[in-house]
Formats: structure tokens, sequence, C-alpha cells
């Protein structure tokens, strides 16, 4: 059996316990508060010297870092992860989109300004940048979302997963998503999958839950 160490507030951590939970996969959790320096000690330092979380411990000594990453393991074979080329290639492009245009802006502020306490004024010359590129990463977003119901395969994958995470999260942190009539759908579908949990979700809540994988 898997065991993750995730934070519970944290977007990243969420993305991998949605997947599994949608996939119905057993875990472990243990959680590792990174605002007290719970991923900085020697002991997680030595399974993750990059000290973050997400973590998965997928066998003896072996983890795997990084949430996007994580999200493609446990997902392949499964309706999550697509086979076709095109298809694959498709949802590994909004993922690293992800990374790159989408987390580092509403992710950061999400932290900084819903997590650290006093991070509105630490990082008073930080927010104008993150919303500037945060709307931006949302509207190319919403432009995709105009005329696509998920944004790879035409069905619920990891990319939606990986995006879901810190977008549902937007309006915590200044962002107005009232102009994303398309992106507020996609997050309603999303929610409605078979399976879907909120970030609050602990693995003890629910016994037997419904999946994706239950329905594929």
């Amino acid at each position: 059996m898997y065991k993750l160490y995730s934070m519970q507030r944290s977007g990243n951590s969420y993305k991998v316990r949605l997947a599994l939970a949608l996939l119905n996969l057993p875990y472990e959790a243990v959680e590792v508060d990174i605002l007290r320096g719970e991923s900085r000690t020697p002991d997680f330092l030595a399974k993750n010297p990059s000290g973050q979380v997400p973590l998965l411990e997928v066998g003896e000594d072996r983890y795997l870092a990084e949430s996007n990453a994580i999200l493609w393991y446990v997902a392949v074979g499964t309706p999550l992860a697509p086979e076709n080329r095109i298809d694959r290639a498709e949802a590994l492009q909004w993922m690293f989109f992800e990374q790159h245009a989408l987390e580092p802006n509403i992710g950061a502020a999400y932290f900084w300004l819903s997590l650290v306490k006093g991070g509105r004024d630490l990082q008073t010359h930080s927010l104008e940048d993150w919303m500037e590129r945060g709307y931006g990463a949302l509207q190319v977003m919403e432009n995709h979302l105009k005329t696509n119901a998920y944004f790879a395969a035409r069905q619920l994958t990891v990319a939606d997963i990986a995006l879901y995470g810190y977008t549902h999260l937007a309006e915590r942190c200044d962002f107005d998503l009232q102009a994303f009539p398309a992106i507020r759908d996609w997050l309603k579908r999303v929610e409605a999958t078979p399976g879907f949990v909120t970030m609050d979700w602990r693995p003890a809540d629910i016994d037997d839950p419904a999946s994706i994988a239950a329905s594929a």
C-alpha cells in the first residue's frame, strides 16, 4: 500500500489525494506541515532532498516526488491516463502548463495570502505580478474550455486534476472567477465525478467510496 506524505492545505498535495480517491486506491496518509518545518527535518530530507510535499512512498526506500509525476505514476493503466499518443501528449502539455503558468502564480498567491500569517504584507511587491500572470493563465484555460469539456482526450484525465488543484482555490486568494464561465462550469464537472473528494477530506472519512475506476 502506498504511503503519502502530504499537507492537508497544500494544493499540490490535494491533487494526489484527489487522484487516489478517484481511483479508489488505498494509502496511508502522513501529514507534514511545511509551515512548521516538518519537511526540513533530517528524516524527511533523507526521503526527499528537496524538502517538499507531496511525496509518495511506492516501495521499500523508493520515493516519488513532484505532484504531477505522482499523478502520472498512479494513473497509468486507468482512464485518467490517456493511452493514445496525442491524447497523452496533450495531457502532459497541460500538466507542464499548470506548473509553469498556474501554480507559480495562483499557487503562490494562495500560499502567502491564505496560509501564511501576515503573508500579504510580506509579499506586497509580488502580488501584482501574481495577479497579472494568474489571470493570464486562467484566460488560456477559459479559451480552451469554451470549446472543450476537459483538457485532453475529451474526458477527465490527470491534466484536469493537475489544473483543478489550484484553480479551485483561486477565489481564496483575490482572484475573481466570475469572468470565466467556462472554467466555473468545468470546476462543477470535475466535482461531479464519481469518487470526487474535497480538499478537506481525509482517507478515514469514508469506507468504500464510489470511484472513477469502478465506473470505468
